[in-house]
C-alpha cells in the first residue's frame, strides 16, 4: 500500500523535516514491513517533449528501432540551448505531435541512473523519452508515456514542450510503500496508514484526522431498491451484511478528473481512467472501502444481492466471461422481475458483477453517463477470497475485502464519493438514501490489566494499557473490579475479535508502547538431559546407511490412489487401507502414505528422468497405518482445555505413525573403470545394507527367504526378523510388473524396515564379549543341498551344531551345473573357530566342523562333498 507524504499529511501530523525514510522507519517501529520508496529522488531535467518527427528502422534482431526529433523548449536550455533533440527510442505507441516526458543529459532517475547523451544504434541519443517504470510512476514498461493518455486531454491542453514533468507528475513528492500483512487490512487505505504513524509518534491528542468522521444522511424509503438474499451462506455468515446506494443525477461523466486527483491516483501506482472511476478508486485508497459505480439509467429494478445459479456467465470488467459457481456472490438488477424472487428467471434479470471482486461490462459509466448509482457495501471476507480464488481474478477490491474491511464507513464512504462526483462533474446528490445495514458490533471482552504485562514480561502501568486501548480506537468500559475492563474493539480491527482476545490485545499495547522498550534479556539454558534413545538409534540407522554408499532424502508423504495397484498390494493387505486428505495439496495425491517407499520410488524416477542412471537412495520417516476404522476428529474450543473425553477422541481419530527406512537402488553398485566391469546392484546388496544398519545397532537379525510379499520379485525377496521371530522388514528385488507400472528400471532393489522394532531391540545393555589373543582356526566345507533349501537354514543348522567356540560363518561359494546332482545346488561356507583360554587343535576344530556338518544333515539334509 503506497500513501503519499502530503496525502499522509492530511490525516496526521508529520513530525518536521520527516522525509519519506523517516516515515517508513515510524511504520517500521509499529509493525509494518517497509516495501520501496518512491519519488523524491529525481533530478532533472525532466521535461515535457513533443514528438517532431521520427525514422523507424528494424534491427536484425527484428526489433523496431525509432529516430526521433522531439521539441524539448527552453526548460532545459543550458543542456539543449533551446534546440530539438535527436533521441533514439525502442517503443512504439507514439505518433508525431504526442506529448512526451523526456529525461535530458544531466538528470538522474530512481535507482541512481544517471542520463548521459550516448550514441546507441549507430546514432547520438541526447536523453531518452521515458516508461512509467522508468521514473517511478507504475510499473508498466510495454511503452512509453503519452501524456494526454495518462493524465488526459483536458489536463494537457496548457501543457507546451520544456514543462518541468517532475512538478506536473508530481515527481518531486515522496511516496512510501509499505507490505501489509493480512491481518491488518486496515492499512490498506491511506486512513488506515496515517493511524499507524499517529501511534508511531505517541498518539499525540489531535494529531489523528480521521477522513471517515463525516456527515452522513439518514437512511430513507426513497432510496434506490435493494434486496439481500443469500440462501446459501458459507458457513452459516451471509455473503453481504450492509450495502449502502446513493445516487447522483445530473453528472457529466465526460468531464475530467481534477489534476490532483488524478496525481494522487498515479502516486499510489494506479491509472487515471475517468472521472467516476477515478473518484470511487480515490475514496477506496483513502478510506479502504472499496466502490463502484453504475450507470443508473442501464438498470431496470431493485438491486438483489444473491449466490450464482448454476450455470450463470459473466462478462467482467476485464472483457472476460466467466462461468459462475453457486458459491459466488453477485450483485444483480433484477428487473421487471421485482425483488428478486422467483422473478428475474424469465430473462429481464442481468448480472452486474462479482460481489466484491469485480464488476461487470453490462453497467459500467460510459462517457455518455448522466445518472450514476453509487455502490457501498460489506461482503464477507471468506466469500470473497473464495470467489477470487476461484476466477484467478485478484483486485484492489477484493485485496481489501478478503483481508476485512471496516463495516462501519459505507454510509462515508458513498458520501464522499457522491460530493466528490457533484463538484467535479456537476449534477446533485439524489435525497433518497438506501442503508441496509445488519452488521452487529463486536462483542465485548473481559480483560483482565496485568495480563499484557504477564504476556509481555514489562510492567504496563494500568493506565497505560487504558490509553493504549483507547487510542487504538477500542471502546473501554471500567468495572467494580479495578483488575478488569470490558473492552469492544473498534470496527476496523477484525482481527481482535475471537474467544479469547488477551494475546492479540497484550501484542497490541507492546506495539503502540514500543517494541524497542521490550528488554533483550539472553535466556539462560537448562542443563541438557542428551538425545533419547530413539534419537541415538534414528542417527545410527542414517549413518550406517549414508557409510554404505546411500544418500538421503525426503519426499512428501502424500501418494496417489493408484499406487497399491501399482505395487501389486493384494485386495486384503492392509497398506491399501490409506488416509484420504480432507484438504490435499494436489488432488492427484490425496492419500497419506503407509509405506515409505510408496513415495521414495518418485524421489527414484525423478532422478532417473533427469539423467541419474546409477541411484542408491534412503529415506526415514513416518507411515500412516490406520489398521481399523477412523473416528471423526472433534474441534474444541481453544478457550479452555479439552475435557479428558475430546482428548479421546482426538488420539483415537490419529492414525498409527510407526517409523520407518526405505531403501532404494538401481543401476551400478560397482563401476566399471580400467579395474575391470562394473556389478549391477542386485537383491543382496539390500540384504547387505540391512544387516549393516543392524550391526551399527548391535541387533542380531534373521534372514529368510520370503516366497510372496508385494511389491518384492517372489524368490528374491528376503524376510528380515529378529530372533524372537518379529518382523523387522523385507529387503530383495522389486516384481517386474511393479517395475513397469512405476516406469523404474528393471531389477530395481529395495529394502524396507521397522526403525521402531529396531528402536526396541536395541534399548539395552550390550556386554562387549571379551576378546581372545589366541588365534583363530579355519575350515571349509562344502554342502550339497536341493535349490529350494535357503542358505540361511543352512547357516542356522551349521551355527547350532558348531558350539560356543564358532566365532563366524561366511557362505562365499555357490554352485550349479557340472558334477552337480539336477535340482540341487554346492554351498561353500567358511568356518572360523576361536577359544578364549587356549589354542585349538586339529582334532578339536575337526570335530566342531563335523559336529556342524552332521547338524545340517540332519536339519536340511545337506551332504558333505
Amino acid at each position: 500500500m503506497r500513501a503519499p507524504l502530503t496525502w499522509l499529511a492530511e490525516y496526521t501530523d508529520l513530525a518536521a523535516g520527516a522525509r519519506g525514510v523517516d516515515v517508513a522507519a515510524s511504520l517500521v517501529s509499529v509493525g509494518l514491513e517497509e516495501e520501496d520508496l518512491h519519488g523524491g529522488d529525481i533530478t532533472g531535467p525532466l521535461v515535457v517533449g513533443r514528438v517532431l518527427e521520427f525514422e523507424e528502422t528494424i534491427q536484425k534482431n527484428g526489433k523496431p528501432i525509432r529516430y526521433c526529433v522531439v521539441d524539448v523548449g527552453q526548460n532545459g536550455q543550458m543542456v539543449t540551448e533551446g534546440r530539438h533533440q535527436e533521441i533514439v527510442c525502442g517503443a512504439t505507441n507514439f505518433e508525431v505531435g504526442d506529448l512526451v516526458v523526456v529525461v535530458l543529459p544531466g538528470a538522474t532517475l530512481p535507482g541512481g541512473f544517471h542520463i548521459t547523451a550516448r550514441k546507441t544504434y549507430g546514432r547520438m541519443s541526447n536523453g531518452m523519452i521515458c516508461a512509467e517504470d522508468e521514473i517511478g510512476i507504475g510499473h508498466d514498461h510495454a511503452g512509453i508515456i503519452v501524456l494526454p493518455r495518462l493524465l488526459g486531454e483536458e489536463h494537457v491542453a496548457d501543457v507546451k514542450p520544456g514543462d518541468d514533468a517532475i512538478a506536473l507528475l508530481g515527481l518531486g513528492e515522496e511516496t512510501i510503500e509499505a507490505n501489509v500483512t493480512p491481518d491488518r487490512g486496515y492499512c490498506f487505505s491511506v486512513r488506515g496508514l496515517a493511524r499507524e504513524y499517529w501511534h508511531s509518534q505517541g498518539s499525540p491528542a489531535g494529531g489523528f484526522r480521521d477522513p471517515a468522521l463525516i456527515e452522513t444522511p439518514q437512511p430513507n424509503e426513497s432510496g434506490h431498491p435493494v434486496v439481500l438474499r443469500d440462501e446459501a451462506p458459507l458457513d452459516g455468515v451471509p455473503g453481504c451484511d450492509r450495502f449502502v446506494a446513493r445516487v447522483v443525477r445530473g453528472v457529466d461523466a465526460a468531464a475530467p478528473s481534477p489534476a490532483w486527483m488524478q496525481k494522487r491516483i498515479a502516486q499510489m501506482g494506479m491509472r487515471p481512467i475517468s472521472l467516476a472511476v477515478d473518484v470511487t478508486n480515490y475514496v477506496m485508497l483513502a478510506l479502504g472501502q472499496p466502490l463502484h459505480a453504475y450507470d443508473l439509467d442501464t438498470l431496470g429494478g431493485p438491486i438483489v444481492v444473491r449466490r450464482a445459479r448454476s450455470g450463470e456467465k459473466l462478462t467482467t470488467l476485464d472483457d472476460v466471461e466467466r462461468t459462475l459457481d453457486p458459491e459466488d456472490l453477485l450483485i444483480t438488477d433484477a428487473g421487471d422481475g421485482g425483488e428478486g424472487g422467483e422473478g428475474g428467471e424469465g430473462g429481464s434479470e442481468t448480472v452486474l458483477g462479482l460481489a466484491g471482486v469485480m464488476g461487470g461490462a453490462s453497467s459500467e459509466v460510459s462517457a455518455t453517463t448522466t445518472n450514476v448509482l453509487i455502490e457501498a457495501a460489506h461482503f464477507d471476507p471468506t466469500s470473497v477470497a473464495r470467489t477470487s480464488r476461484r476466477h484467478r481474478l485478484v483486485s484492489e477490491a477484493s485485496k481489501r475485502f478478503e483481508r476485512g474491511v471496516d463495516p462501519a464507513i459505507p454510509a462515508a464512504a458513498a458520501e464522499m464519493a457522491a460530493r466528490l462526483l457533484v463538484e467535479h462533474g456537476g449534477g446533485q446528490i439524489d435525497p433518497g438514501v438506501t442503508d441496509l445495514d445488519h452488521t452487529s458490533r463486536p462483542h465485548a471482552f473481559r480483560l483482565e490489566l496485568a495480563e499484557p504485562s504477564r504476556i509481555v514480561g514489562v510492567d504496563y502501568p494500568r493506565e497505560r494499557v487504558l490509553q493504549v486501548l483507547r487510542d487504538l480506537g477500542a471502546e473501554v468500559r471500567e468495572t467494580e473490579d479495578e483488575r478488569y475492563v470490558e473492552v469492544t474493539p473498534p470496527s476496523w480491527r477484525p482481527d481482535l475479535v475471537n474467544d479469547s482476545p488477551a494475546p492479540d490485545y497484550a501484542e497490541e499495547i507492546a506495539r503502540i508502547d514500543g517494541y524497542n522498550n521490550i528488554p533483550s534479556i539472553t535466556p539462560t539454558p537448562t542443563e541438557g538431559r542428551g538425545l533419547t534413545h530413539g534419537q541415538k538409534t534414528r542417527r545410527v540407522v542414517a549413518d550406517a546407511l549414508a557409510g554404505a554408499g546411500f544418500t538421503e532424502v525426503l519426499s512428501y508423504p502424500f501418494v496417489a490412489p493408484e499406487l497399491a495397484d501399482q505395487l501389486m498390494l493384494p485386495a486384503d493387505d492392509d497398506r491399501r487401507r490409506a488416509v484420504r486428505l480432507a484438504n490435499p495439496l494436489s488432488e492427484e495425491r490425496p492419500l497419506l502414505r503407509t509405506s515409505v517407499l510408496s513415495s521414495l520410488v518418485d524421489v527414484l524416477r525423478r532422478n532417473i528422468s533427469r539423467g541419474q542412471k546409477d541411484v542408491a537412495l534412503f529415506e526415514m520417516g513416518l507411515v500412516f497405518r490406520p489398521g481399523g476404522p477412523l473416528g471423526r476428529a472433534p474441534l474444541p474450543s481453544v478457550a479452555h482445555r479439552p475435557s479428558e473425553a475430546e482428548l479421546e477422541q482426538l488420539y483415537a481419530a490419529v492414525p498409527a505413525q510407526p517409523r520407518r527406512v526405505g531403501i532404494i537402488a538401481t543401476g551400478l553398485a560397482e563401476q566399471a573403470g580400467w579395474w575391470g566391469s562394473g556389478r549391477l546392484v542386485e537383491w543382496s546388496d539390500m540384504v547387505a545394507a540391512v544387516e549393516a544398519v543392524a550391526a551399527a545397532l548391535v541387533v542380531p537379525v534373521v534372514v529368510s527367504a520370503d516366497a510372496d510379499h508385494a511389491p518384492w520379485h517372489p524368490g528374491r525377496c528376503a524376510r528380515i526378523t529378529l530372533t524372537d521371530g518379529t518382523l523387522v522388514g523385507h529387503a530383495g528385488e522389486l516384481h517386474p510388473k511393479a517395475l513397469s507400472a512405476l516406469d523404474l528400471p528393471p531389477r530395481t532393489v529395495a529394502a524396507e524396515i521397522d526403525v521402531d522394532v529396531l528402536t526396541t531391540a536395541s534399548d539395552r545393555a550390550v556386554q562387549a564379549a571379551p576378546f581372545s589373543t589366541f588365534p583363530a582356526a579355519l575350515t571349509d566345507i562344502a554342502l550339497l543341498v536341493r535349490s529350494d533349501v535357503p542358505a540361511g537354514d543352512v547357516e542356522s543348522a551349521l551355527r547350532r551344531g558348531a558350539g560356543e567356540s564358532l566365532e563366524s560363518v561366511t557362505l562365499f561359494d555357490v554352485y550349479e551345473g557340472d558334477r552337480i546332482e539336477a535340482g540341487h545346488r554346492s554351498l561353500a561356507y567358511r568356518l572360523t573357530f576361536r577359544a578364549a583360554d587356549r589354542t585349538l587343535t586339529t582334532d578339536e576344530v575337526n570335530g566342531f566342523r563335523d559336529a556342524a556338518v552332521a547338524e545340517a544333515a540332519r536339519a536340511v539334509g545337506a551332504v558333505q562333498r
